[in-house]
């Protein structure tokens, strides 16, 4: 059970960001489904990547 919320956790963080937009935001959460807490470190690091689309 520990591990999926391990899993699940950048998804969350991610999902949770008022840093980006909507669509950036899903752009993350795709690329975390496919590269987990790597993305989440790049995540931190870089992102928004444009400005904002609120």
């Amino acid at each position: 059970m520990s591990e999926i919320k391990i899993w699940v956790m950048p998804i969350i963080l991610i999902a949770r960001s008022q840093k980006v937009g909507r669509q950036e935001k899903l752009a993350w959460i795709v690329a975390c489904l496919f590269i987990s807490w790597f993305c989440l470190l790049l995540f931190m690091l870089i992102a928004p990547l444009k400005p904002n689309d609120k």
